[in-house]
């Protein structure tokens, strides 16, 4: 059954010879063959400023740049996200896009004082796709994918965005042609699957 997909494009520069492009195309275009509605969203190419303070996070609006993005979340089955990882986590421009669009009311949203939170994304799945110079091993078991289980419980899950699986790239300096067309073929095949 097609799936509605939105691809969001971690990576802060938007040249398109960048890894996280190419991962992002391949995904696309084997979604686009196997009928999916797939939207994309390039954090690079947005213009918003990052959030300073708490009552703005909670009470402050979306920046009409980012309207269309949150619209694509909100209406989106599965999220593809796809990002380096730099100093060990997210680029700092993707966790400011995070923070502008997963706002509460939107993403989550409190019952009553001291209650729960309630989960405003059930229904909807997620890959992280990672991108890193040290190999994928090193990052998973010595560093214990910190950052990634970060995104994955606090943000993702926390707005009840279920089940997130997780694709890593690793020593990507030193792959070879042979090994990056062979990342593109996989890529391709999960979106065919739309997974």
């Amino acid at each position: 059954m097609p799936s509605r997909i939105v691809i969001i494009e971690g990576h802060p520069d938007a040249r398109p010879e960048r890894l996280c492009r190419a991962l992002a195309d391949a995904y696309a275009a084997g979604a686009a063959e196997a009928g999916h509605e797939v939207e994309r969203v390039a954090v690079a190419e947005l213009d918003f400023l990052l959030l300073r303070s708490k009552e703005d996070f909670d009470q402050g609006t979306v920046p009409a740049t980012l309207k269309a993005a949150q619209g694509a979340i909100a209406a989106a089955s599965h999220l593809v996200i796809i990002y380096p990882l730099w100093l060990g986590t997210m680029p700092a421009l993707l966790k400011g896009f995070l923070e502008q669009v997963l706002r509460p009311g939107f993403a989550a949203g409190a019952t009553a004082p001291g209650q729960p939170w309630r989960k405003l994304l059930t229904g909807k799945s997620a890959r992280v796709v990672v991108t890193m110079g040290m190999p994928a091993l090193v990052y998973r078991w010595f560093f214990l994918a910190h950052s990634l289980k970060s995104l994955e419980r606090n943000i993702l899950k926390f707005c009840g965005i279920a089940p997130v699986c997780e694709t890593l790239f690793g020593a990507v300096d030193a792959a070879s042609d042979k090994t990056r067309a062979r990342w593109l073929d996989y890529m391709r095949a999960l979106g065919r699957a739309g997974r």
